[in-house]
């Protein structure tokens, strides 16, 4: 039992230093924050949450079609955007340089794709 406590600590421990993640809250429809961490990968957004054992995304938000409300801060310093278009009933927290970060990469997509960034 320690050792799979062990392995789970040390899983998030990496997910949180790998090359290009940021420490991201995800909330789905009305259900409490879960925290986790995101990568930008291939014009998608994806979210791992920190405890489990997968190291897979639990969520691919595609940067084509993605509508985002304007931010808003919540506890804890933390800014939040609710996604919708391709992605509905998602909401996304993060630190106020992660969220800028986000949103330049929202409004980076290649002029094909549509987006509207409120």
């Amino acid at each position: 039992m320690v050792a799979l406590a062990a392995l789970v600590v040390l899983r998030g421990v990496m997910l949180g230093r790998s090359r290009g993640s940021v420490p991201c809250r995800l909330r789905e429809d009305d259900r409490g924050w879960q925290s986790g961490v995101a990568r930008y990968a291939d014009g998608e957004l994806h979210w791992i949450p920190l405890m489990g054992l997968r190291l897979r995304p639990r969520h691919a938000i595609a940067r084509r079609g993605l509508v985002v409300s304007p931010r808003r801060e919540i506890e804890g310093g933390l800014y939040a955007v609710d996604c919708d278009g391709s992605t509905r009933g998602i909401s996304l927290a993060m630190s106020a340089d992660a969220m800028t970060g986000f949103l330049a990469w929202l409004e980076s997509a290649p002029p094909s794709a549509y987006l509207d960034v409120a």
